[in-house]
């Protein structure tokens, strides 16, 4: 059975940074592909990174790009997704999902294999 749990969410003021972490189970790791979507309140679920199963791939939405960088441990089954320069606007459930095969560019959540069941981050200004 696979899983997926997310971590690391929590309250952080405006310019500060947080680490989310994403734990697989249940699944060949280093063979997947992953992504960080989020859903702000009253929003539409959007995705906010990509990585390819050989990190050769990546993807960040226009407004995380320089701020945000995803990375992963094959030897802990890991995803990370670190966060800096925290802005209001990025307060969100975030979660983590896995697919077998990404070539690159945008994921759609209903194309993933797996979801984790989300973090909250909440920024204030």
């Amino acid at each position: 059975q696979v899983q997926l749990v997310e971590s690391g969410g929590g309250l952080v003021q405006a310019g500060g940074s947080l680490r989310l972490s994403c734990v697989a189970s249940g699944l060949t790791f280093s063979s997947h592909a992953w992504g960080w979507f989020r859903q702000a309140p009253g929003k539409e679920r959007e995705l906010v990174t990509a990585i390819s199963s050989s990190s050769r791939a990546l993807y960040y939405m226009d407004s995380v790009k320089g701020r945000f960088t995803i990375s992963r441990d094959n030897f802990k089954n890991t995803v990370y997704l670190q966060m800096n320069s925290l802005k209001p606007e990025d307060t969100a459930v975030y979660y983590c999902a896995v697919r077998r095969t990404y070539a690159g560019g945008a994921m759609t959540w209903s194309g993933m294999d797996y979801w984790g069941k989300g973090t909250l981050v909440t920024v204030s200004s």
